[in-house]
């Protein structure tokens, strides 16, 4: 099998990283040397490669579902929200710029030649470059710049795959209008469309189906099933839905649950990060938005921003600040990830993300940050007492100050992270992802919270429940996607002479 292939969606979080995540691991099974590509990726969830640079964790996801490393080759434009008008604009893993929707044209011609570069290569060095769109491809008031849709298909001749989520309703509306709002050369790259988050009898689906193709031309190559075991690595905040509970936790092992509230930060990142402790059996996570929600919950988890400062406000605004301190006061255990590390310190000094100065923190841990630049990215190990840990890294703020204990070592011996009674914090990203740190983090908590009947589970492993998940989404491509008409269009793009179809063929 030689080829290429890209995965559009008619809306963001249709499962264009899950289709993408699985056909990957389907074709790796199969011995297929197969990569993924995402031309320009927007989310605040990512993570630092072997190559020292940053990518969207969706990516990373169908990286590894290939079995290789995460790299820059595999998202060379991603850009992280930092409010509703400006994003920073990293390229192939480094910060360049902060845009807005019109400064971006400054670079749309220089992004396009290393967008173009990047798949040339890919294509290259392996059989298969399965390559997902962004957001959909129906968005023709972007077509002038788009990078990761039909611009990019185009551009490298891609057949092109559309993704439509039933779950949401209206689905055959959204296939159709996909197609039929593109222009002529566009839609000759439409070859064929999913349907994604199936629930029930899809012989009460085949009538539509049947219009469909009539309409279009254009054939369904599946109906995925809806499956709710699959949670991990949430492409973007779409997953971060305030009160929701994350992952399909198991019944505790012991007489008690554990609770935690995990604050959705108004910019959050690396949202990610809490998965890991919805893995643990008896370990209820939630999204939270309002102080009230802290007060029954064993364990707080302050995650990553993208805007520090800004959500430190948020924080204030909505009372939530207040209830962390007394939180800390009656001895409730806090846990804070990189930005929501920074936060629970004495004083953060930005003059590089906000641009605000100096800003008091909450006061919880003795630290002072600085913001600087270039960004820190690195990928770390240490240890935690006696337990080896590893993670990585991604800011700005430098620690100039600290009087606490330190919650970590690394491997060079210096301290990282900071603990200061029932609070405690780490720059660390994945943390939480090693196994044994995380059983001895979940049995303090729970002592700290007074949970006797608590019984951590001694054999979870996240990196088989992420492995299991891919293993799943093979399994759901394989047994409900057509992959020889997958495969005749990888080798073979898009059937030459598909007609256009307009509103008024309906």
């Amino acid at each position: 099998m030689k080829g290429a292939l890209l995965v559009a969606g008619c809306t963001s979080d249709a499962g264009k990283s899950v289709v993408v995540a699985g056909l990957c691991r389907l074709l790796a099974r199969r011995g297929v040397a197969v990569a993924p590509f995402k031309a320009q990726n927007m989310s605040n969830n990512s993570v630092v490669t072997l190559d020292g640079g940053e990518i969207g964790r969706a990516q990373a996801l169908q990286a590894h579902a290939c079995g290789l490393e995460p790299s820059v080759r595999f998202n060379p434009v991603l850009l992280k929200p930092g409010s509703d008008r400006r994003s920073q604009l990293v390229v192939r893993g480094k910060a360049v710029d902060t845009v807005g929707a019109a400064d971006y044209f400054r670079h749309r011609t220089a992004l396009r030649a290393v967008v173009a570069d990047e798949l040339a290569a890919l294509r290259a060095d392996f059989d298969v470059v399965i390559c997902e769109g962004a957001g959909s491809p129906a968005e023709i008031n972007l077509r002038e710049t788009d990078l990761a849709n039909m611009g990019l298909a185009r551009a490298a001749d891609l057949p092109v795959l559309v993704v439509g989520d039933i779950d949401r309703g209206g689905v055959l509306a959204h296939l159709f209008g996909t197609l039929a709002i593109l222009e002529p050369a566009d839609q000759a790259l439409i070859a064929a469309f999913v349907i994604n988050k199936f629930r029930g009898d899809v012989g009460l689906l085949e009538p539509g189906l049947r219009q469909l193709r009539e309409l279009t031309h254009r054939p369904v190559l599946g109906v995925l099933p809806y499956a709710e075991q699959l949670w991990i690595d949430a492409e973007d905040s779409l997953g971060t839905v305030a009160d929701a509970p994350v992952g399909r936790p198991a019944a505790p092992r012991g007489s008690e649950w554990l609770t935690v509230a995990a604050i959705r930060l108004p910019r959050i990142s690396n949202s990610t990060d809490v998965e890991a402790l919805a893995c643990e059996p008896g370990v209820s996570v939630r999204w939270v938005t309002e102080p009230s929600r802290l007060a029954g919950a064993d364990l707080v988890v302050l995650p990553g921003s993208k805007s520090t400062v800004t959500d430190l406000e948020w924080l204030r605004r909505t009372g939530i600040a207040d209830a962390l301190v007394d939180r800390a006061g009656r001895g409730g255990p806090i846990f804070g990830v990189c930005g929501g590390y920074q936060m629970l310190g004495r004083c953060i000094e930005d003059e590089v993300e906000s641009g605000r100065g100096s800003v008091p923190g909450l006061g919880l841990l003795d630290l002072d940050i600085r913001f600087a630049t270039p960004k820190v990215l690195s990928r770390v190990a240490g240890t935690a007492g006696p337990i080896p840990v590893q993670g990585y890294e991604i800011h700005h703020g430098r620690i100039v100050g600290s009087g606490d204990a330190p919650l970590l070592r690394c491997d060079d011996g210096s301290p990282e992270g900071s603990s200061r009674g029932p609070v405690s914090g780490t720059h660390w990203h994945g943390l939480l992802e090693c196994d044994d740190f995380r059983r001895a983090f979940l049995v303090s908590a729970a002592e700290q919270s007074g949970r006797a009947g608590f019984m951590v589970a001694p054999d979870t492993s996240f990196a088989a429940v992420r492995d299991g998940q891919l293993d799943l989404l093979a399994d759901l491509v394989e047994q409900h996607l057509d992959m020889d008409a997958v495969r005749d269009l990888i080798e073979h793009g898009a059937p030459r002479g598909l007609p256009t179809c307009t509103v008024g063929s309906a």
